[in-house]
């Protein structure tokens, strides 16, 4: 297994970002998979390196790179509760300075260089997404429906607002297969309602489930939030999910 460190050229400078993918010398199906809050470290590089095993070449990259290489504030080994809020205080605007524009725009970088890497196959992609990066994945995906054959989010934040450009109101753009793993405290029944129905008014091929136990942030292990069987059960969601749309890349 490979891991490198990149630089992705987008219009507004240079994303740095890491990649893992099998280093047999072969062609492998292309995951853009946009991180939390919290950025590209330790944890996501795993996650990375782990869905890489499955025969995936695997892009990471730090949505704010705006602002400096990740992780773009100061993050201690472990994140647990008693510093959290204080994290996302620092945070908050580099994500409000994330505008719909600049979004697109990155995904457009990212998806162009993860298509012409030498190790990537030709074919669709998927685009992965945690926390804030659901949403980021779910308005890639929308862009790019010719492109994006699976869209997946887990533990999602922002995807479904008032907001007239709410991610979820970019379902009748999509074409790619959905998987959304939701823990008990994402968002309230009514959000989890509405997205549904966006979904299966726009006849998208979904599925939308509450990981029972799990809080929002379980998948990652450097947070208190983490929940070992709610990744798991996001593995066996995420994996078959890849397999049927990415299988003849």
């Amino acid at each position: 297994m490979s891991t490198k460190a990149l630089q992705v050229s987008t219009t507004d400078g240079q994303a740095d970002a890491v990649a893992a993918f099998p280093d047999r010398g072969e062609k492998h199906p292309g995951v853009l998979l946009y991180p939390d809050a919290f950025g590209v470290r330790p944890v996501l590089e795993e996650m990375a390196r782990a869905l890489a095993e499955h025969g995936y070449y695997v892009l990471v990259p730090n949505l704010f790179y705006r602002h400096g290489p990740a992780p773009v504030i100061g993050l201690p080994e472990h994140i647990g509760e008693e510093i959290r809020p204080a994290l996302i205080t620092r945070l908050t605007p580099f994500v409000e300075q994330h505008t719909t524009e600049r979004i697109l725009r990155d995904a457009d970088a990212y998806l162009r260089f993860l298509t012409t890497q030498p190790e990537v196959s030709a074919g669709p992609v998927a685009v992965i997404g945690y926390c804030v990066g659901a949403a980021f994945a779910m308005r890639t995906a929308a862009a790019h429906p010719g492109q994006v054959a699976a869209l997946a989010g887990f533990h999602p934040g922002f995807v479904v607002t008032d907001a007239p450009d709410s991610p979820h109101r970019l379902a009748p753009r999509l074409t790619a297969q959905v998987h959304f793993g939701l823990s008990e405290d994402d968002m309230p029944p009514e959000a989890v309602s509405e997205l549904n129905q966006a979904l299966d008014a726009a006849g998208v091929d979904h599925t939308t489930e509450i990981y029972a136990g799990a809080i929002h942030g379980y998948a990652m292990s450097d947070t208190d939030a983490f929940n070992p069987s709610a990744l798991q059960h996001h593995w066996d969601r995420l994996l078959p999910l890849l397999g049927r749309t990415l299988a003849d890349s």
